[in-house]
């Protein structure tokens, strides 16, 4: 048996590492460095980000982001948002539609109309900011998810009120740059785009509402038949998947689909079953935040302008978030708004998607790319923080007030 040397770990060249030492670099760094966060008392989340950008390219250049990594990435933020859907009840969240409507409106049209403006006062073309706009729409509920599902949260009026708001958060998002890819191109389906929206609200109200009582139904009939090992979780997997596959054909997010899976199977299951949904998410979520990492180039910075437009943009993406989300949340009171805000600030994977394709499409210079990117990058860490404060003073479940008291 042939073994590699050290010295090849350390060569950065992705054809010379093996599955298992990727694996080993980018697992063992981002808890690694989560682990060292949470000493210095930041949360853990942040160190597994910036664990990418160490490993990444614009570092030490270990490990290059690609389809093995966004693969990985498109696992671990599956897994945790059908995690997420396992403690939320669709009841409470379907009270608080009304909120969560607003919320997800407002945070797309502020943001979107923000990075528009400031984009084309800068002196860019007119299409380039329509893309950049659109990159700074969609919230990347995963980093969320990830804080107050660590923080035991799910349970409070701002966290049902996020994620109802992430759900219209995204078909809106998708929708737009869908509209906006095909003024790029130079053709617009009307009819399609309207289509598609009716499909998408139409699949989620079934879902969300109905969802939990027919998979019940189904589970009580089919799970005393079932012979081989974790019955229950094979299961819960195959519907996961299968929710996730229909999602993407009704012209939703694969994320949307594991968070109403979740959502939907969460009373019909077994504690195992949630246990090992646990384990699995805790395996990928790092791929997942590391990943954001990967992606930030530091080369691209060295034009004193780029710096100075990149410098602009985080505060107009962080802001238009805080502010616009809040204000929808607004007749919950200033705290929960507050809350709301700092939840939706987050930017990710949308942010890639929306980045790469003005890329593909001529519509965006390489110095926007990397702009869009590293606010992505700033983004999804400074909002762990932000949701500790706005958090603050809140008992979890297994908390005590002296613990509290001694966190903040």
């Amino acid at each position: 048996m042939t073994h590699l040397p050290f010295a090849l770990l350390l060569s950065g060249d992705p054809e010379a590492l093996s599955l298992a030492v990727r694996l080993l670099i980018i697992f063992g760094s981002a808890k690694l460095l989560a682990e060292l966060c949470e000493r210095l008392g930041q949360p853990g989340i942040i160190g597994e980000i910036l664990a990418g950008v160490l490993i990444g390219p614009s570092v030490l250049g270990w490990v290059q982001p690609d389809a093995f990594t966004h693969t990985m990435a498109s696992l671990g933020v599956l897994f945790l948002l059908f995690r997420v859907g396992l403690e939320v009840e669709a009841e409470e969240l379907i009270k608080l539609g009304g909120t969560a409507v607003a919320v997800g409106v407002l945070g797309v049209v502020i943001p979107f109309l923000a990075g528009f403006v400031f984009y084309w006062l800068a002196g860019r073309e007119q299409m380039e900011a329509v893309f950049l706009g659109t990159a700074l729409t969609a919230t990347s509920v995963g980093i969320t998810a990830q804080v107050l599902a660590a923080r035991k949260l799910l349970h409070r009026t701002a966290a049902k009120i996020i994620l109802g708001a992430a759900i219209i958060d995204d078909i809106l998002a998708l929708l737009l740059l869908g509209g906006v890819s095909s003024i790029a191109n130079g053709t617009v389906n009307v009819g399609e785009i309207a289509l598609t929206t009716l499909f998408a609200v139409g699949f989620i109200v079934i879902v969300a509402r109905w969802g939990h009582q027919a998979v019940g139904e189904v589970t009580r009939r089919i799970g005393g038949q079932m012979q081989s090992g974790e019955a229950e979780f094979a299961f819960a997997m195959v519907f996961l998947f299968a929710l996730a596959a229909l999602s993407e054909k009704v012209g939703v997010a694969a994320i949307i689909g594991a968070f109403l899976a979740g959502m939907a199977i969460s009373k019909s299951v077994p504690p195992r079953v949630h246990d090992l949904a646990h384990g699995v998410t805790e395996l990928l979520v790092p791929f997942f935040l590391a990943e954001i990492g990967l992606h930030f180039r530091l080369e691209v910075f060295q034009d004193s302008r780029v710096v100075i437009l990149a410098l602009i943009l985080i505060p107009v993406a962080i802001l238009s978030k805080l502010f616009g989300c809040g204000l929808g949340a607004l007749r919950h009171g200033k705290v929960i708004a507050t809350r709301v805000g700092a939840g939706m600030i987050p930017r990710g994977e949308f942010c890639m998607v929306v980045a790469q394709t003005g890329l593909a499409l001529g519509a965006l210079k390489a110095d926007t790319y990397a702009m869009i990117v590293l606010m992505a990058v700033v983004a999804a860490t400074i909002a762990p923080p932000m949701l500790h404060w706005a958090f603050r003073g809140v008992l979890r479940p297994d908390e005590t007030l002296a613990e509290v008291r001694t966190i903040w």
